[in-house]
């Protein structure tokens, strides 16, 4: 059960990229704002598409780590 769950955990994410991406990327941006006022400098933000594209890729990843994981389980 654990492992469907996880599955479907990877493919939610890789459904809904572009939205996870966004909030995340406006909430890193607000704190790189607020770091840079008080004198931290970090490297900048990534840019919404490479975020995107990032989020995509590791939902994909779980997907496909959990869907071998389930295939090998139900073969033993």
């Amino acid at each position: 059960m654990l492992e469907v769950l996880r599955l479907l955990l990877g493919l939610s994410i890789a459904i809904f990229h572009r939205p996870l991406a966004g909030k995340i990327m406006e909430q890193e941006r607000v704190l790189d704002t607020r770091l840079r006022g008080r004198g931290v400098h970090l490297p900048a933000p990534l840019s919404d598409s490479t975020a995107q594209n990032l989020y995509f890729c590791i939902g994909i990843l779980v997907a496909v780590v959990q869907t071998v994981r389930i295939w090998l389980s139900l073969e033993s």
